[in-house]
């Protein structure tokens, strides 16, 4: 048969925008396919038109989030990608309270997957839906949809709030690269304003009777000196990042959080080299107050741009454990305080559900849980 329109409902996402309106406008689309399945089924009380009306309204909601152009604003705030993926979950829920005994094995898998990647161990909506199904011979059915809908729903809510937290961090990561690039560019500006103010402070004189005097650019301050030493401490912050970049993962997110931390490092070497110099200078550093050329002094400076490291990978970790806590299907499940992961080669027929799956050991008890990757 051949369809005329394929994409009648624009649900399609167009090749200019990002990978996270591809992955929900073809959710989006996915979600459309399912009401129209379920509407094209006829014989449905007035309960369930009300309920399809609603899942249509808010199919709508997405797509238009979607659809919106992004703003400087928007981009801050994160009010299109919480638009866009609130309209889709409620979505699914009115879906589900609208499936049908033949469609719920398949909702069940979905729904406890999820409630897996996003629930605590100890939350209790997962609990009592892990244990209803599990004294059900593991299947689902009719009798469990309002505590499916009440887990899904809890689910979706902190995969939200989960995403939430990244974004708050990556504001903190770029108004702290906007505020230190500012006193960075202020300084340079300062330095050509007042040789003597600062620049004068990154030269050093040789010491014996011929005593010279040594600045990063020529025998005499001037306002260049501020800037090239600020470069070579960026061009130290690079390396030192190229260098961090084994330890960093990618990210499906919409926030490009290793970029920020990246970033981060480029404003922060440049004032570590201005401001390790002027330790230098001060006499803080015994043997070191005596630089005889302005290669030692750039060369300082390159050093003192690599050493920003020492800071920012606290904050690498920080970054890692948040992203971290931003759970999918490829990663294992976040572990509780005081319990460590082995990996076992295969597990003994008869002990787990998955042979060779992550075993989480709890130190205290020494009960041990398989990781479930199911998708979500």
């Amino acid at each position: 048969m051949h369809i005329s329109n394929p994409d009648k409902a624009g649900d399609v996402a167009g090749s200019h925008r990002s990978s996270w309106h591809q992955r929900a406008s073809a959710y989006v689309a996915e979600l459309q396919a399912e009401l129209d399945r379920i509407e094209a089924r006829g014989h449905l009380s007035d309960e369930a038109v009300r309920l399809l009306e609603k899942a249509e309204v808010q199919i709508d909601a997405a797509r238009q989030a979607l659809d919106a152009k992004e703003t400087p604003m928007s981009l801050v705030t994160g009010s299109t990608v919480d638009r866009a993926w609130a309209n889709i979950h409620r979505a699914e829920l009115t879906l589900l309270k609208l499936a049908v005994e033949k469609d719920l094995t398949g909702w069940g898998t979905e729904v406890l997957a999820r409630a897996k990647q996003h629930l605590g161990v100890e939350d209790p909506i997962r609990h009592a839906l892990e244990s209803r199904v599990d004294s059900n011979g593991r299947k689902f059915d009719a009798r469990f949809k309002d505590l499916a809908v009440r887990a899904l729903r809890a689910a979706n809510d902190a995969q939200d709030l989960e995403r939430s937290r990244l974004r708050s961090f990556r504001n903190i990561l770029l108004t702290s690269v906007v505020i230190t690039s500012v006193i960075a560019a202020l300084l340079v500006v300062w330095g050509y304003a007042d040789a003597q103010a600062i620049a004068g402070k990154l030269c050093f004189t040789s010491p014996g009777p011929d005593a010279e005097r040594f600045c990063p650019i020529g025998g005499s301050p001037s306002g260049g000196d501020v800037l090239i030493v600020e470069f070579f401490g960026l061009c130290g912050a690079v390396l030192a990042g190229a260098v961090s970049l084994r330890k960093m993962q990618g990210t499906a997110t919409p926030y490009m959080m290793p970029i920020c931390l990246l970033l981060l490092r480029l404003p922060v070497g440049a004032l570590a080299a201005l401001f390790g110099l002027l330790i230098i200078q001060g006499g803080f550093i015994p043997g070191l107050s005596d630089l005889d050329s302005g290669a030692q002094i750039l060369a300082w400076a390159l050093v003192f741009g690599v050493a920003q490291e020492s800071i920012t990978r606290l904050i690498d970790a920080q970054g890692r454990k948040v992203m971290g806590n931003v759970r999918g299907p490829s990663r294992g499940f976040e572990e509780d305080a005081g319990e460590e992961t082995v990996h076992l080669a295969k597990m003994p027929v008869g002990r787990g559900p998955l042979d060779g799956a992550p075993v989480k050991i709890h130190r205290k008890s020494g009960r041990r849980h398989v990781f479930n990757r199911s998708p979500g």
